[in-house]
């Protein structure tokens, strides 16, 4: 089977035979572009003045516009989309804001890698609406394959990428007038004339996607790339796609470093924070050694180049300066752009619900952190991370006003990552003394920071004190995030059964009409063994983490439901008599339902509740609602307290009490991504055009296709039971809410009432009692001596709380769960008895 590159090879070798088929040649030459081929490379090009080589820097002579850009407009990061969506708009475009940096939209990733990704896969597909049409966006996109030459080589691991976009159908796809528009910006906005554009044919492929494309680059520097997607890959066959999407993305950074000439993307794109940085650290870059340096920092990509020592050695002939030299003046500037950057990238994905973590994308976060401490660690400087994040919040406030509204929250996460890793880091000194008896490989530098955080800088350090040699991989981290790439987490409880269902109709849903409903009649579609489906249901078949109804087909007891695709399964307890095109009456377990309906209502409520409470980085990562109980999996960074938990239950049960009517409907994806936000997606994304929106109105909004109430007042008491921490940045809170709430509080009454008579005291002595009787116990067990008077409980000491808190208190004591309390204190009292 052909890998993806394999792929894109053979169709950018198809359209490069046939460039008149496949690209905007009419527009091209219209501007005077004439067609060449490069002398160093593969690559087909076009430029107004003949050349011999492509405008890619390893075949052109490295970033030649530093110090001296070639554009007539020079405009700060800002300025850029000002002017960028300006221009646009009188073409017909129309400027939208940012989708979040987290792809909750979309269940293949975990952040938005590119501008046209905000639209993948739904509107891509044709599935869903596009917001508007054509459009333009200043997207701030998360990449972390090119970690190692960030600092470097201008590359970053989070910017704003600006799509120019068109979801149209192919009749109406103009590449020409596309390319047209592009040219439009590149001449006005940011002043560069067509003489100074190489323009590269290429292809392009992402998304189970595929289109031809043009790359734009100018005196070394490819400042944007206008993809022409216009076709789907299945099975390796390239087909046409009913909708052909303009796919147009540049760099905010880029085009601000371009048209600036500074020493560094990174001085063009946050200067204030560059500032700053210089000030704490007292570095005085060499500027003459930097200008000649810079053009030849393209160079060191490590993507691109196999041996990085060996450029270093050949930039450093070039520019006439010892090795050592020019790596103790370029790095340390370096490592204070690495950490400017990841601070950034941290600020936005936390704003956007992402928590650094040991899993997937959350992993990528916790490595530009930890690498932006080696740093600090390295150079010994004394950085405020929260006076960067202050900085980058301000400073791009006209853009992304929202990046200021979480700052405590981000504060504290990044505190919080800040204590793991110096905790990691205490326990981690004798695993590399221990290490240095031996040679270290690349396989042990991997494992030594995936499984306890020590950075490569680190055992480096350590490994130049001992006069010993080790070689750090060029591309460590990009290694590191491949090897989380794969690790997935799952808390969702789905129900699956194949069964022959091929040409039934979908079933329609009745409790969406009316969730109180018990009674219904429906025809008999199909009947396999003890399984049954209908034209249309009351039962709500497992999904979504919550249970199945029960009840009755006729006289059949229905014992589970479940949903194939969009088809319900009836499952009942034995084979029925049933013939299809019966019109048959069925009924839910009401009870049942009603409990149901309540925990799933809760659910929605604690999850508010926890986000009150903890901070707005708080989202479903899963949930479960059993009739007896139910939990809700949320994202957060550290295990919640006693304190918390309570709070959110009184949050919780406030919420009840405001009785806050309940909204349901369904609405077009496009129109609910729209009004809500992408927050609705909390622990999953429901497929298909409409989603149901479950409203909890000024509290909670979630797209949902579970059944719930009509008011919070009718989940009645919400009783948190407990929390515990499932996973680095997973939190799962346990809780009961209406009759089972009710019945937990009477079980609670009930074990206090049997401990108290036990112990022969008051509820409220029972935890001093308790820890008196536990002390004596021990006597027992370590076989002290004692006598008969010993034993004897005085203690009136009391507590107060209410039936809860003193059951904790207990159990706490006696090392137990409560529930285990009266068997635990009786065993005590039995094992003094019969050791008197």
């Amino acid at each position: 089977m052909l890998s993806e590159k394999e792929i894109k090879q053979n169709f950018k070798e198809k359209i490069q035979k046939d460039p008149e088929k496949y690209f905007p040649v009419k527009t091209l030459k219209n501007l005077d572009f004439k067609r060449y081929k490069c002398n160093n490379c593969p690559n087909y090009f076009w430029s107004i003045e003949k050349n011999d080589y492509c405008g890619d820097p390893l075949c052109s002579g490295g970033f030649r516009f530093i110090n001296k850009p070639v554009t007539k407009n020079k405009l700060d990061y800002l300025k850029v989309w000002e002017k960028f969506s300006k221009i646009h708009k009188d073409l017909g475009y129309t400027p939208i804001k940012r989708y979040p940096s987290v792809a909750r939209w979309n269940p293949t990733t975990d952040f938005t890698i590119a501008s046209i990704a905000a639209f993948q896969p739904f509107v891509v597909s044709g599935e869903i609406e596009p917001p508007a049409n054509p459009l333009v966006i200043p997207q701030f996109c998360l990449r972390f394959n090119d970690v190692d030459n960030v600092g470097l080589t201008g590359h970053f691991t989070g910017f704003s990428m600006m799509g120019q976009h068109a979801f149209v159908k192919p009749e109406k796809y103009d590449i020409n007038k596309y390319l047209k528009d592009h040219l439009t910006w590149l001449n006005k906005g940011l002043g560069l004339k067509n003489k100074d554009l190489v323009i590269h044919e290429d292809a392009w492929i992402g998304g189970g996607n595929l289109g031809n494309s043009l790359e734009f680059f100018s005196e070394g520097l490819e400042i944007s790339n206008q993809v022409y997607m216009q076709y789907e890959i299945n099975n390796e066959k390239i087909n046409e796609l009913k909708i052909k999407v303009l796919d147009m993305g540049q760099g905010q950074e880029r085009a601000a470093w371009f048209t600036q000439g500074t020493s560094s993307s990174y001085e063009a794109t946050f200067p204030e924070v560059i500032k700053y940085l210089k000030q704490q650290t007292g570095i005085k870059t060499n500027e003459d050694l930097m200008k000649k340096f810079l053009p030849y920092s393209s160079y060191l990509n490590v993507d691109e180049v196999k041996n990085i020592d060996s450029m270093w050695k050949k930039i450093s002939q070039n520019l006439k300066v010892k090795e050592n030299e020019l790596r103790n003046e370029i790095l340390p500037s370096a490592a204070l752009y690495s950490i400017a950057e990841h601070a950034r990238t941290l600020l936005f994905a936390i704003t956007d619900s992402a928590l650094p973590s040991n899993v997937a994308g959350g992993y990528n976060l916790r490595t530009i952190f930890r690498r932006a401490e080696s740093f600090m660690e390295k150079y010994y400087w004394n950085i405020d991370w929260n006076k960067l994040i202050e900085l980058h919040a301000n400073y791009l406030k006209p853009l992304f006003p929202e990046l200021r509204e979480n700052l405590e929250d981000v504060e504290k996460i990044l505190k919080n990552e800040k204590s793991k890793y110096q905790s990691t880091k205490q326990k981690s000194n004798q695993i590399i003394v221990n290490l240095m008896e031996k040679e270290i490989t690349e396989k042990d530098l991997l494992t030594l920071y995936d499984s306890y955080g020590i950075t490569p800088e680190t055992i480096k350090e350590e490994a130049i004190k001992l006069k010993k040699e080790i070689k750090i991989p060029p591309n460590f981290y990009a290694l590191i995030s491949a090897l989380h790439e794969k690790k997935e987490q799952k808390y969702q409880t789905v129900k699956e059964e194949t069964l022959d269902l091929n040409n039934l109709p979908e079933t329609e849903l009745l409790f969406y009409n009316d969730e109180k409903a018990v009674n219904f009649e429906a025809k008999i579609l199909k009947v396999i063994d003890n399984k049954v489906v209908l034209d249309k249901t009351l039962f709500y078949g497992t999904s979504g983490g919550q249970l199945h109804d029960t009840g009755y087909l006729e006289r059949y007891e229905v014992i589970d439901v479940f949903r194939q695709k969009n088809i319900t399964v009836h499952v009942l307890r034995e084979n029925p008599e049933f013939k299809i095109n019966d019109t048959i009456k069925g009924k839910i377990d009401w009870n049942r339902r009603y409990q149901l309906m309540q925990h799933h209502t809760t659910t929605h409520i604690v999850n508010a509740g926890a986000k009150i409470v903890l901070g707005n980085h708080v989202n479903q990562a899963g949930a479960f609602k059993d009739v007896q109980k139910a939990r809700i999996d949320i994202t957060h960074y550290q295990p919640v307290s006693e304190a918390e938990l309570k709070k959110i239950e009184e949050e919780s049960n406030r919420i009840v009490n405001k009785k806050i009517k309940i909204e349901k409907s369904f609405m077009p994806k496009s129109e609910a991504e729209k009004k809500y936000g992408m927050l609705i997606y909390q622990g999953g994304v429901p497929i298909g055009k409409n989603l149901r929106i479950v409203n909890i109105l000024n509290t909670d909004v979630e797209a949902c296709g579970g059944t719930h109430l009509d008011n919070t007042s009718e989940a009645g008491l919400i009783k948190i039971l407990k929390s515990n921490k499932i996973s680095d940045n997973i939190v799962r809170i346990e809780f009961k809410s209406g009759k089972a709430a009710e019945a937990e509080l009477n079980l609670e009454n009930d074990i206090l009432d049997r401990v108290s008579k036990l112990l022969n005291c008051t509820k409220e002595q029972v935890p001093g009692r308790a820890e008196e009787l536990f002390m004596k116990w021990k006597k027992v067990i370590k076989k002290k001596s004692f006598t008969k008077d010993d034993f004897i409980l005085t203690s009136n000491k009391k507590e107060e709380g209410s039936d809860e808190k003193l059951l904790k208190k207990t159990a706490e004591i006696l090392k137990t769960q409560p529930e285990f309390i009266p068997k635990t204190i009786k065993r005590f009292l039995d094992e003094i008895k019969n050791n008197l």
